[in-house]
């Protein structure tokens, strides 16, 4: 069986001038908002325009197909947001060179076995990313001013702002005031340190200074985010500290890739649900042979009951101080939660040199199955073999799970499964891929998967 190869278009790119370290004043003394560096922070946000996309807010349903007003009067498809306004304004920033490098031109393969593992050879990223500046033993932290934030970030960098509307309709306004009493806002940016194509950051409530943790609030924020986009090819990401977030403000990651991820097509028990007077109709199952052992919550009767029965689990593991991954599959219909521990057997010298030789950090993404690589040599060797050793020290043991499935089921108020249902769902094959959404007109061609 042939490896197969990813790839998109390839444009120029220089490193952005705005997540530098240094403070270069010469580049931006023509800016007159503010600190003159038309950032962020409080200095110039309030006092500046930017795109505005609001989202309906029916938190009451599943999830619809909806009209998007351009002005509030154009009625556009429902592949405007993702294809026209998301990827096409991440499309222009990669024109504009503000990313640190150029992903585009990371060789990226899908090893062929049973899984197919996705392989990503990004030989600088670990050399130009931001450093952790905080420990890694601690999953809540107070927000620290003067260690990097988003605050910090120019405004070149932003997308668009995204909040929910008045009238539970999409619109999309391309210039908006942000008026200096308003709350505050929460912005769609690039992630300047890219993995893949369109891999963007989401921060709720951006001059709220919210230390990275999850809350109901930002967390139904992220999972508005995937039904908007309404294509199963874009994932929304969550790292807590101590799970390689590196920035501790609080924010989501989400991507575009054009294949199903692995631990998408796991198999998976069903192990609880809720019953009862308060039954908000969400079903939790567990992963089934799958190297890093992790929850998967579908079903809910509205959009908030589904988020909140997430979030409250979410909660209850950082209040534990247990470190945590989180993955918004399937338009917001699946989400996955995996507690993990890799950092601290990284601390007491428990995991194997050959793993720690590869320098992969694995965050949500490379639990998901999408490993980025900085060496050739691990690259060309790349197998599913090491996917799964390395998955494999992420996870925690069976006794810590279920010590961990506990903790959850009581916080999100779960019952546990019978037998007969654990049983039935253990021999459920393979989660099958939705068809494949087409693709927008400005997309290249070859942003595609090859045989």
């Amino acid at each position: 069986m042939m490896t197969r190869v990813l790839t998109i278009k390839r444009v120029p790119t220089v490193v952005s001038n705005y997540q530098e370290d240094s403070n270069n004043e010469d580049n931006n003394s023509e800016r007159a908002l503010g600190c003159t560096r038309n950032c962020l922070g409080k200095c110039c946000l309030p006092v500046s325009k930017l795109p505005l996309y609001t989202f309906k807010i029916d938190t009451e349903h599943p999830i619809e197909d909806g009209n998007v007003n351009v002005n509030s009067s154009e009625e556009l498809p429902q592949v405007f947001f993702l294809h026209n306004l998301l990827l096409g304004q991440w499309e222009d920033r990669m024109r504009r060179g503000l990313f640190r490098y150029d992903v585009t031109n990371c060789e990226t393969k899908v090893i062929p076995r049973k899984y197919g593992f996705i392989a990503q050879l990004n030989e600088g990223r670990h050399l130009k990313k931001r450093l952790t500046e905080f420990r890694v033993d601690q999953v809540l932290q107070p927000f620290n001013d003067s260690k990097f934030n988003f605050t910090k970030v120019g405004q070149e960098e932003v997308l668009f702002r995204f909040e929910p509307s008045n009238d539970n309709k999409s619109h999309f306004f391309p210039s908006a005031d942000i008026a200096s009493d308003m709350n505050s806002p929460s912005v769609i940016a690039i992630n300047v340190s890219p993995i893949e194509y369109g891999h963007i950051l989401m921060i709720p409530r951006l001059l709220d200074y919210l230390p990275q943790r999850v809350d109901h609030k930002s967390f139904l924020f992220a999972v508005h985010m995937a039904r908007e986009a309404a294509d199963p090819l874009f994932r929304v990401g969550y790292n807590s500290l101590g799970a390689f977030a590196t920035i501790n403000h609080l924010h989501y990651q989400a991507y575009y890739l054009a294949v199903t991820l692995p631990v998408e097509k796991a198999p998976n028990r069903r192990v609880g649900g809720e019953k009862g007077l308060c039954d908000k109709g969400v079903v939790v199952s567990e992963l089934w042979n799958y190297p890093t052992r992790g929850l998967v919550f579908e079903g809910g009767n509205t959009i908030r009951d589904f988020s909140d029965v997430v979030a409250n689990s979410c909660i209850c593991l950082q209040n534990k101080n247990i470190p945590f991954n989180v993955l918004i599959s399937d338009c917001g219909k699946r989400i996955f939660l995996f507690p993990q521990c890799f950092a601290e057997k990284q601390a007491l010298g428990e995991v194997s040199q050959e793993i720690l030789d590869t320098q992969v950090n694995p965050a949500v993404w490379e639990i998901s199955g999408h490993i980025v690589l900085k060496r050739r040599k691990d690259f060309d060797d790349a197998s599913e073999a090491y996917a799964w050793r390395l998955l494999a020290e992420v996870s925690l043991s069976e006794a810590s799970f279920q010590e961990v499935k506990d903790y959850v089921f009581e916080a999100a108020r779960l019952q546990k499964a019978n037998v007969e249902e654990n049983n039935i769902n253990e021999k459920e094959s393979l989660y099958k891929p939705p068809a494949r959404s087409p693709a927008a007109p400005h997309l290249p061609r070859d942003c595609s998967v090859h045989q």
